[in-house]
């Protein structure tokens, strides 16, 4: 059964629940900077999936 708050069908949602993902891992000590092999299955494309930390200036 699919879990309905992963029910993602626009890019907004997407970007949504992945940045609620990425804070909640590094939040609980989870190194999330990295890159994953992610294994489609089912018909599905695989996908090489890379997190970076990016350094912005501060505002002044």
């Amino acid at each position: 059964m699919e879990d309905p708050q992963l029910n993602v069908t626009d890019e907004t949602t997407f970007e949504t629940l992945l940045t609620e993902l990425l804070r909640t891992a590094h939040e609980n000590g989870i190194a999330v900077e990295g890159g994953w092999d992610v294994d489609g299955d089912d018909g599905h494309p695989d996908w090489d999936v890379v997190v970076t930390v990016v350094e912005r200036a501060a505002d002044d």
